[in-house]
């Protein structure tokens, strides 16, 4: 059999999801045709133009406004707005004989059975035989949409759902039909996983499939449980956030974001299909979801929830909280309980559920019927929803952002405490959990030689976890694998002579133990290995070097420790570059300041797709002084061609720094300069990212890597750039676009960028850069007003503009 490849893809219907998904194919590099229905009527415009039904800018206004609504949306569909280019749009009449190109037609239409049916019929008549077709639905059985087409329609038919926004969500479930072959379940299986960058999860044809069943269970039982225990939307949403590895929008704030609405359509749909279940209580609507629905509050698209803006007389903007009880708008109440206190130290989510379970005030309370709750449900759901209990930890994590699923939380809270907890509950466990307990086995999850392993419910034994070999968990080797650690990272064997260096300190930053052990990884590296990875699977690979360091020494006036701490982070960033080992940095999500200066001096980036770089010191009042502001001098130098104009080259890359720009991709860090075209590579799946850059550490070892030569050759251009860069924050501080501050950082930088007032253009060395930025930094940190600023970072996370 020939292998399947996607090359085109068609998406038929261009709203919120189909809009989105065909800007996620694109993402990846597939030519994508999106399809949607005409007009009925003109509009205003067309009308006032003489335009008519007939004209193909009006047959395509429905897609094209679809797409550019989606396009210009924040945060964004499209790692890059260059990348919608592969996408084409066209109408359902003029243009359906064009699937006949693609490898995978993907219906994405309104929730209806009649119309689905519809389109499919029409499809086939045009559709290429072998052809993937699905359809992206989030409820509607899969056995009545293929029903009455042919049998190679049947045999490459599935449901294929994608969650909202498809971008970011990395849920992908795939719903069998009953005809669907094994090969196409396979295939998109893996595609999911390896080219989307998803977590693909095989799901059974039933209400809601995995991920809503349980999530709106949850979201439902929550509801219920508010009104049993009188609690607030805002101590709810304090308890169902971050604290239990939930994203910060928590329960409500989500529910306002997705619309009530689509929840309540999903919950109704379990109700009247799901007659059997044990639950089925919990899905009907509370009398405030009732009125709620009765009054249109579905939440952000209607303008007021669960939460509601509010501008007073005098133009003050305030958040106003749903009072569940009156129903009525009032201002937020703070939300503080002592079980949350207790949790404050321990910085891992999955510790800190024992803690919150054993509570003894409310939320311990509100934890144990919750969870109590939760379990007893997902037990039930084996082997309803799925055979394999980890599909549904799985779905969980990648279709609703929690940190952990269910079985993994059981594990953390322990199995025995979990079924207490129901037992006092009185709420119905599954036989099989017991079951497992008198086999001798206490966890629902195991770790063995670095693999995860899993109770199998119909064999009674611990299987491997298909489909792990592509990726490495740093969780299930850190113990086992370790060479060396300190109070700030990791250093694990990856095997093949390939070292991993892991942050462990809080938020990642890069303080005196991160830099002693990448000094020490590198060590070890050219020692007795072959080349190092600096990755981590935290939320995020670091947020920069550690400030409060920085603000310590600085307040003491300690600056030759300053000094020598700067010089230390300065040292470390070109042993990245020239120690005699290839060295990898494996970026993901937040990756600024310190973080992005030790990216781009190692030999090679692999990205994650979704990783958001910039050099942002500007904002607490300091210029990059590990290495940043000397490196885009060197990229600029570098990048210089003949016929350039060379200031307006350098003047690119100053500006990246001056303005603080951050890529909101791995992407757009190649138009910063940040990420390098021909060296750097992006993954676009996040777990496999570890794997990926210890291959092509082993790749560089294996060709014969040699340590580099010193640079000795950067371009500086001296008086003729600082003289350019000076006049240009002399007007921005005249008209008051910078301030005063803003205007003295600037200058540093002018002057580190432009090589000093070298009196003309110069090839430097890079120290000869590094010392004069060690210089410029190191004068800032004497300021009231930088000080002032890494004060308030330290204190709100945000930066302060003077």
């Amino acid at each position: 059999m020939s292998k399947r490849r996607i090359n085109k893809v068609a998406i038929i219907g261009s709203g919120i999801m189909g809009s989105g998904i065909a800007c996620h194919f694109a993402n990846i590099g597939v030519d994508v045709l999106l399809l949607d229905i005409t007009p009925r009527e003109l509009n205003e415009k067309e009308k006032a133009i003489g335009l008519t039904l007939n004209d193909k800018i009006v047959r395509n206004r429905l897609v094209n406004d679809a797409l550019n609504k989606a396009l210009k949306s924040t945060p964004s569909p499209i790692y890059h707005q260059k990348f919608a280019s592969r996408i084409t749009t066209g109408n359902l009449e003029d243009d359906i004989a064009k699937v006949a190109d693609a490898d995978w037609i993907m219906e994405v239409v309104v929730e209806r059975l009649d119309i689905k049916k519809q389109i499919f019929e029409n499809l086939e008549k045009h559709r290429t035989p072998g052809t993937l077709i699905t359809s992206n639905t989030s409820g509607i059985p899969i056995k009545f949409m293929s029903d009455g087409r042919s049998d190679d329609f049947q045999k490459h038919f599935c449901g294929t759902h994608f969650f909202n926004p498809a971008r970011y969500l990395k849920l992908f479930e795939i719903i069998p039909g009953p005809k669907t072959s094994r090969e196409v379940l396979d295939f998109l299986n893996n595609y999911g996983e390896q080219f989307l960058g998803k977590t693909s999860v095989i799901a059974k044809d039933t209400p809601a499939f995995i991920g809503n069943r349980i999530g709106i269970f949850s979201i439902m039982s929550l509801f219920h449980t508010v009104q049993d225990m009188g609690l607030t939307i805002e101590e709810v949403d304090k308890l169902t956030g971050p604290v239990i590895g939930r994203p910060k929008s928590a329960t409500f704030r989500t529910v306002d974001v997705v619309g009530l609405d689509t929840l309540v359509h999903v919950s109704n749909g379990i109700v009247e299909n799901c007659r059997n279940d044990e639950r089925l209580e919990l899905f009907k609507l509370p009398e405030f979801v009732q009125t709620m629905m009765v009054n249109k509050w579905y939440g952000s698209k209607s303008g007021q929830g669960f939460y509601k803006k509010h501008v007073s007389e005098d133009g003050k903007k305030e958040i106003l909280s749903l009072d569940l009880i009156t129903l009525k708008y009032r201002s937020a109440k703070k939300a503080k309980f002592t079980t949350l206190e207790l949790t404050k130290p321990i910085d891992k989510v999955i510790d800190r559920f024992k803690i919150l379970v054993n509570g003894k005030d409310k939320a311990g309370e509100f934890y144990r019927k919750t969870f109590a709750a939760l379990f007893a449900y997902v037990s039930q759901r084996i082997p309803e929803i799925s055979d394999d209990l980890y599909k549904i930890d799985n779905a969980m994590k990648a279709g609703f952002g929690w940190e952990h699923g269910p079985f993994q939380i059981w594990d953390a809270i322990g199995v025995e405490k979990g079924i207490a907890m129901i037992e006092d509950e009185n709420l119905e466990l599954a036989t099989w959990v017991k079951d497992m307990l008198a086999s001798g086995r206490n966890s629902f999850y195991n770790v063995k030689d670095g693999a995860t392993y899993i109770y199998n419910i119909q064999n009674k034994t611990q299987e491997k976890i298909p489909g792990q070999d592509a990726f490495i968990i740093l969780d299930n080797i850190r113990k086992s694998n370790e060479v060396y650690k300190n109070s700030g990272v990791v250093i694990e064997d990856l095997g093949d002579g390939i070292l991993n260096c892991e942050f462990q300190s809080k938020m990642n930053t890069i303080g005196g133990d991160v830099l002693a052990g990448i000094n020490k990884a590198i060590d070890l590296a050219e020692q007795s290995f072959e080349g190092l990875v600096v990755g981590n699977q935290g939320p995020n690979f670091s947020v920069g070097a550690n400030i409060g360091m920085i603000f310590m020494m600085a307040v003491e006036q300690e600056y030759d420790e300053l000094n020598a701490a700067i010089k230390y982070f300065q040292d470390t960033m070109m042993r990245m570059r020239y120690s005699s080992i290839p060295t990898i940095s494996a970026p993901h999500g937040l990756s600024l300041g310190g973080a992005c200066e030790l990216s781009m001096h190692a030999d090679k980036v692999v990205a994650a797709a979704e990783t958001y770089m910039g050099l942002v010191e500007f904002g607490v009042g300091v210029i990059p002084g590990g290495g940043g502001s000397k490196e885009m001098a060197l990229r600029a130098s570098d990048t210089f061609r003949k016929g350039d104009v060379e200031l307006n080259v350098l003047q690119e890359y100053f500006l990246t720094i001056g303005m603080a720009k951050v890529s909101t991709s791995a992407y757009e860090a190649y138009d910063l300069g940040i990420l390098q075209k021909g060296k750097d590579v992006i993954v676009v799946n996040k777990d496999r990212q570890i794997a990926i850059a210890k291959a092509y550490a082993k790749l560089m070892a294996d060709a014969g890597y040699t340590k580099p030569i010193k640079r000795k050759d950067v371009k500086v251009l001296g008086k003729q750039a600082l003289g350019m860069f000076l006049v240009g924050t002399d007007a921005m501080e005249a008209s008051n676009y910078i301030s005063e501050h803003d205007q003295k950082i600037a200058n540093k930088l002018a002057y580190v960028m432009a090589g000093g007032d070298l009196s003309e253009p110069s090839l430097v060395t890079e120290q000869y850069l590094l010392d004069i930025e060690r210089e410029a930094f190191l004068s800032l940190c004497t300021e009231r007003k930088t000080l002032e600023r890494i004060q308030h970072m330290l204190k709100t996370g945000k930066p302060l503009r003077n």
